[in-house]
């Protein structure tokens, strides 16, 4: 599990809990002016999880409006980025003259170092969302671009926001599958996920250091194929096509991640088919059936390919997953990258 702090109104006296809450968003984020209608008797969650330089926090609230005024940027500015992801209700952000509201398709960001007033939630129900934290200084960006950042409109539905809202929305269910030292690895990946994305909205690519590029792009390979395991025809060609560059070049992109682009397929589509086989749920769904499900059209090749994984077949692993027999579920890497 990553490292987190965790914070519950409902752990504090009715009096306090929207002070202490005011205090750690102050922390978590930068300096804020909060109001509230429910002020004397708060209701809010909020995890703020460490991935080195950058944090991400799912919190949930009643309706509040934040405000960040010049006096207390001129005060203290950590020079930061906030990137929310509303997951049920909307925000409202008044920029000046300009007012913008943000569903759950679509990401707000906040930029440290301008006035602005955010409206969350309504009367009707608590707002849930999730938070993330960014230094500027993080970003491999010009600082004239940075600036136009918090007025970008950005979709959460498609390309790299895509890819960053599904990110954040993982780890807001939960972090028990990563260990802490993966913290500053993910702030990496979110790093590099926020600044393609923004650099597209600026149409600014280019400006992006090769590596972030490179790194942006591995991660939209990745999410193309768990989207398309279950596609027999999803081969090395066919990634490249839909990516619009050579199959030699895609090769040359997964020297630099351990194992081939094929290699990795396997692994994905086995491992699929290993969870299907152990899941009570599908008790009775043929091996065949999971296994065409996750691309193995073949019954023999499917056979074939879980014992050179696993070592045994999978009528054994699911019978094995019915008892209290341990059953190995890694892959053996010589057997599978042959």
């Amino acid at each position: 599990m990553l490292i987190e702090r965790v914070f519950r109104s409902a752990d504090l006296a009715p009096a306090d809990r929207f002070d202490c809450w005011r205090e750690l968003v102050g922390r978590t984020h930068a300096p804020l002016e909060l109001r509230s209608d429910h002020w004397a008797d708060f209701r809010a969650s909020q995890r703020v999880l460490d991935l080195g330089a950058v944090s991400v926090w799912p919190t949930t609230f009643q309706p509040v409006c934040f405000r960040r005024t010049p006096k207390m940027i001129r005060q203290s500015d950590p020079e930061g980025l906030h990137i929310s992801l509303p997951l049920s209700g909307a925000l409202r952000a008044v920029r000046g003259e300009e007012e913008a509201v943000y569903g759950p398709d679509s990401l707000c960001i906040v930029d440290t170092s301008r006035p602005v007033d955010i409206h969350g939630g309504d009367d009707a129900s608590l707002h849930t969302g999730v938070g993330l934290e960014v230094p500027k200084a993080l970003l491999p960006l010009p600082w004239n671009q940075l600036d136009q950042v918090a007025r970008l409109r950005l979709s959460a539905q498609d390309g790299f926001g895509s890819l960053l809202a599904q990110l954040l929305t993982q780890l807001a269910r939960g972090t028990d599958s990563y260990q802490p030292s993966d913290g500053p690895r993910l702030g990496t990946v979110v790093v590099d996920l926020l600044s393609a994305l923004i650099a597209h909205a600026l149409d600014s690519d280019n400006s992006l250091p090769p590596d972030t590029r490179r790194q942006a792009l591995v991660l939209r390979i990745r999410a193309f194929v768990q989207q398309h395991l279950h596609d027999p025809r999803l081969t090395p060609r066919s990634i490249a096509a839909a990516h619009h560059i050579s199959t030699s070049y895609l090769h040359r992109l997964f020297q630099h991640e351990g194992e081939t682009i094929a290699a990795w397929i396997r692994h994905q589509r086995l491992d699929h088919a290993r969870r299907g086989l152990a899941d009570p749920a599908q008790r009775t769904t043929p091996i065949h059936t999971i296994a065409a499900r996750w691309g193995f059209p073949r019954a023999a090749d499917f056979t074939r390919a879980f014992r050179a994984a696993y070592g045994i077949p999978p009528s054994t692993y699911r019978n094995h997953a019915d008892t209290s027999v341990p059953v190995d579920a890694s892959p053996s890497q010589s057997r599978t990258q042959r």
